[in-house]
């Protein structure tokens, strides 16, 4: 009954999250307003809403978040390691400070979250802590180049866009995962990080393909 429902669980959770890989080009992740930088503050605001879901590899990293934040009972607020971190990743790029490879190593990021989910075993919140700050900031970097030579006023709503769908998601998945409690297989998780580590792979190949 556990494993029906898991397959179930993965199911579902393949068709939500296939739409976005079909829609999703890697450069286009980053594109909300259509290439164009945000220039009022609902532009912004909508950007900032948008980015985290229709970039397949940023949704995945919050998909892993939220599970593994509700599997193993974490605090509700250690997703604001990764959106605080993310928070200051945009600002680090909006302020011309370079950090290299970023997109190869958002990709890593989803790859071993996925990774550590996928085989099952408590870890301390500490390593989780470190996963999820050295993440955000690139995955914050990430964020930024669509944002980048904005006012202050879009680039005030594209960050509370950002905090807000982010911290949307990843506690509504930690709590929808708690609420399933025993009625999840233990598979379940393990599922959920066996999808996020293909979504990372994807992205991995994807930028080797874009830069060759």
């Amino acid at each position: 009954m556990g494993d029906h429902m898991s397959f179930r669980l993965l199911q579902r959770t393949l068709f939500v999250t296939t739409p976005f890989l079909l829609a999703s080009a890697p450069a286009s992740a980053h594109h909300v307003m259509g290439g164009r930088t945000p220039s009022t503050f609902m532009e912004g605001l909508i950007s900032g809403l948008a980015h985290p879901v229709i970039g397949l590899d940023h949704l995945a990293f919050l998909l892993a978040v939220g599970v593994v934040v509700g599997v193993g009972g974490l605090n509700l607020a250690l997703p604001a390691v990764f959106v605080a971190a993310m928070a200051i990743g945009v600002v680090v790029h909006v302020n011309g400070i370079g950090l290299p490879a970023a997109e190869i190593i958002v990709a890593l990021s989803v790859l071993l979250a996925g990774a550590l989910i996928a085989y099952g075993r408590a870890l301390p919140v500490a390593i989780w802590a470190t996963l999820f700050a050295v993440a955000g900031l690139f995955h914050g970097y990430a964020f930024g180049e669509s944002i980048f030579g904005a006012e202050a006023a879009p680039l005030g709503a594209y960050l509370l866009g950002l905090v807000m769908i982010q911290s949307a998601v990843t506690v509504g998945i930690a709590l929808a995962t708690r609420q399933m409690g025993a009625g999840m297989s233990a598979l379940a998780p393990r599922l959920a990080g066996a999808l996020v580590v293909a979504v990372g792979v994807i992205a991995l190949v994807g930028q080797f393909v874009l830069g060759a």
